[in-house]
């Protein structure tokens, strides 16, 4: 039965109702219904899980043409031009789950084992400083005798009690197992931003085959974690699926029944959806996996998760090439990571026998600063939201009512001109200069754009950490 109030997995992530929308998706219509779902879109208040199901399996090129443009305007809309920047920050792939898809996976033995001690994560937090990363997202194995709780409270507070020249971490993301609600609570006090679990497949008969071994067996555990992360006080929180493990429209479609569910139990939905795709790693051939998604899917399921989910970031990280990166931020994505290592201690030693996954994207921080540029973007660093509080609801009242450009926009320069100043090169900085003066004009409050322009000469003579 579905029911998106209730809080059983199951019955918010009905597989009967996946299969219906799925079954009904599959008969083509005439262009006029699908276009209909796109006026309705237009709107920017979102479609239900039923529409998009259409719209993924619709083959019409006129529709995704509209989708297309759409997906781009409403990014716009509500983010503006600029791209917030993040790196992750592996502590330990110690793991005793059992999962096919993952180089940690217990069995594994040929994958060294590593786990970070306090002056390790010190040292890997400076060399991410010295980029000039201010948001990270850790991330660790599940092993409650070698990564516990406790260690992993520590280590928060190590990377925020940092100061190294003019660079501090300002946000920590954590992207954990599923864990109690007393667990969600200690995160919070301990000032984390978002927490993220991907999902890897909403199929519970797939997942639990996927997942034969280890805590992470139990879908159920696994797919109401975001629940007790907001019983807990966490009102960002990130959701996913690893594409590849099940059939892309299956995923799409519970992806957005788990929207639906949250903002119909929370009264607001996800900060933000992250759409990895599963690559290849230490012992894992993505040919074992029949459905990998081709380019051409993979930027559709961008553009409908936009245009269905206006207000919400959207992740694309380092898994992904520039080229499909370039595609991916034409239509909706939001953040990016820059520079990212996936090994354990990789920031200091530059390794790859430890890493989780293959990166595509191996260009440094700067060199995708200076790319992001080239194309228009604003490269943010912001993260004031979160330490204004604008975060759950208040952030999502902010952005529906497109007041985050006079919030977000002005930031993104602010933590530019940082960045700038500190740690770009000759040529970044030139090309970031130029953007800064440019979009100042586009700040749409007068007060706002005169405050940000004493802040950004306050950034010139040597003053740090302004925001709105």
């Amino acid at each position: 039965m579905y029911d998106k109030k209730s809080d059983k997995a199951v019955e918010f992530i009905s597989n009967e109702e996946i299969l219906r929308c799925l079954d009904e998706s599959k008969k083509q219509k005439p262009l006029e219904f699908y276009m209909d779902i796109v006026e309705k879109a237009k709107k920017e208040k979102g479609l239900t899980h039923e529409e998009v199901a259409y719209l993924i399996n619709c083959n019409k090129d006129e529709v995704w043409d509209e989708i297309f443009k759409l997906a781009n305007k409403i990014k716009n809309d509500y983010y503006g031009n600029r791209i917030v920047l993040f790196a992750p920050l592996y502590l330990s792939n110690y793991c005793i789950n059992g999962c096919t898809y993952c180089p940690y996976h217990a069995k594994n033995k040929t994958i060294p084992r590593k786990k970070l001690t306090q002056e390790e994560i010190k040292k890997e937090t400076i060399a991410l400083m010295d980029m000039g990363h201010k948001r990270l997202a850790l991330e660790m194995g599940e092993d409650d005798r070698i990564n516990t709780m406790d260690y992993l409270l520590e280590s928060i507070k190590t990377i925020y009690s940092i100061k190294h020249e003019n660079g501090s971490i300002r946000r920590v993301n954590v992207n954990i197992a599923a864990t109690t609600v007393e667990n969600y609570r200690k995160l919070k006090e301990a000032g984390i931003g978002t927490y993220i679990l991907f999902q890897e497949t909403y199929n519970k008969e797939n997942y639990e085959i996927l997942h034969p071994t280890g805590p992470k067996h139990n879908y159920d555990y696994h797919t109401e974690a975001m629940d007790r992360a907001m019983e807990g006080g966490i009102d960002d929180v990130g959701v996913g699926v690893l594409f590849g493990l099940e059939t892309y429209d299956y995923e799409l479609v519970g992806l957005m029944m788990h929207k639906e569910h949250l903002e119909e139990k929370f009264g607001f939905g996800p900060h933000t959806i992250s759409v990895p795709r599963i690559c290849p790693a230490d012992d894992i051939d993505t040919n074992d996996f029949e459905n990998a998604l081709s380019d051409d899917i993979f930027i559709k399921i961008v553009s409908l998760l936009r245009i269905a989910v206006p207000y919400t970031g959207i992740i694309v990280s380092t898994r992904e090439s520039q080229k499909s990166r370039e595609k991916a931020l034409k239509v909706g994505v939001s953040q990016i990571s820059g520079g990212s290592r996936t090994s354990v201690g990789g920031y200091c030693v530059e390794e790859e026998e430890t890493s989780q996954f293959d990166t595509s994207d191996k260009r440094s921080l700067d060199e995708v600063v200076n790319w992001l540029l080239d194309m228009g973007h604003i490269p943010s660093f912001c993260t004031a939201c979160y330490r204004e509080g604008r975060t759950g609801d208040r952030f999502m009242s902010l952005c529906k009512s497109k007041q985050i450009l006079n919030v977000c926009g002005p930031n993104a320069l602010l933590t530019l001109k940082e960045y700038l100043m500190d740690y770009a090169s000759d040529e970044t900085k030139k090309k970031g200069e130029e953007i800064i003066q440019k979009e100042l004009a586009n700040i749409p409050n007068e007060k706002v754009r005169e405050k940000t322009k004493e802040y950004l000469q306050e950034i010139e003579n040597g003053n740090r950490d302004f925001r709105f």
